[in-house]
């Protein structure tokens, strides 16, 4: 199995020429009865060697960190980041293996952060909340900082969205410091900066509409960080999840998840459908349970909104093209929207 990025490598190689990359492309296209650009491709593995190797190197990470808190617990991060830094020197500069490249960089980044939290723990602080704030968004920049640096030398796709979570980190951290009472609003904080997300994403993917470069996969992971950003708070103070919800709460829960729905055709992607699915699903079975159908209540809500996830991606081009053809000239600056191909 062959990624966009491999093919863009093998004609920037050489290998083969660009008319023979795009004949590939309309190949697949035509196979699988649907525009390329519709597909959301992205490289999770080049074959079953990649789940053979991410296991081997999970279990070399987790002995690294073991070894490390017997002897101290800022050594456990530290010591994780630099074997993910080391590995990702063959299995992803070299081989360019997908998932142990994700692998080695979530633990790159998250063994930077994890190792200045330990610093943290041994020395047990008795600080303010507003001292540990600003010392949580610096612990977040360095993450970021160790993402950027990770990005340089490795350009795994996923780094960027590794990144601006953890800029999300700097930006509510130095926030409550500045101002504590902001903490009664971090669900509205949280979905600021998830719309932030979101327009970076838009930015990556806007610059690669045709998604056939790396800019794609890049914004593939950028929509996958920001979604929940989105999805989590609006629905949190919806108060979805508060208890009983009440009929005209899951017809709200319904209606955003149209608009999501929506948004997703429009941009074609999906990843704030997958967020919001719980929410939906619970709004779908409060609704059938008031109804009355108690004992068959989950299993009814399964099938509709199962059926109507199932419609949604066999019609999807068509659907999209309906949606774009309403944004006008917005539309043209999207995604450019494919003609279905007979199978």
């Amino acid at each position: 199995m062959y990624s966009e990025s491999d093919i863009d490598g093998a004609v920037t190689a050489g290998a083969i020429s660009r008319d023979a990359a795009a004949a590939l492309r309309n190949h697949v296209a035509a196979r699988s009865a649907a525009p390329a650009v519709d597909e959301e491709h992205f490289r999770l593995l080049t074959g079953f060697n990649d789940i053979f190797v991410s296991i081997a190197l999970a279990l070399v990470l987790v002995a690294v960190a073991w070894i490390g808190k017997s002897i101290t617990t800022p050594l456990a991060g530290a010591l994780v980041a630099a074997a993910s830094w080391a590995l990702a020197e063959y299995f992803t500069r070299v081989r360019r293996m997908a998932l142990p490249s994700i692998l080695l960089l979530l633990a790159f980044v998250g063994g930077v952060a994890a190792s200045l939290i330990g610093v943290m723990v041994e020395l047990h602080p008795d600080l303010s909340n507003q001292v540990n704030a600003v010392i949580g968004a610096g612990i977040a920049l360095v993450a970021t900082a160790a993402a950027w640096a990770h990005w340089r030398r490795f350009m795994v796709p996923i780094t960027v969205a590794a990144g601006a979570a953890a800029s999300v980190g700097v930006v509510i951290g130095l926030t409550f410091a500045a101002f504590p009472a902001m903490q009664d609003l971090v669900y509205p904080l949280v979905l600021a900066c998830g719309v932030g997300v979101f327009a970076l994403a838009m930015w990556w993917d806007m610059s690669d509409r045709e998604r056939r470069t790396r800019r794609a996969d890049v914004a593939f992971w950028l929509h996958l960080a920001a979604a929940p950003m989105i999805a989590h708070p609006i629905f949190h103070m919806l108060g979805v999840f508060g208890g009983s919800i009440a009929i005209g709460t899951a017809l709200i829960v319904l209606a955003l998840y149209l608009a999501f729905a929506f948004v997703a055709l429009a941009v074609d992607r999906r990843a704030l459908l997958v967020s919001s699915l719980a929410y939906v699903l619970y709004a779908m079975y409060a609704l059938f349970q008031n109804a009355g159908a108690i004992e068959l209540a989950w299993a009814f809500t399964a099938l509709v909104i199962g059926s109507a996830l199932l419609t949604l991606s066999a019609f999807w081009p068509v659907m999209r093209r309906l949606v774009v053809g309403t944004l006008g000239r917005m539309g043209e600056r999207l995604p450019p929207v494919g003609t279905m191909v007979a199978a």
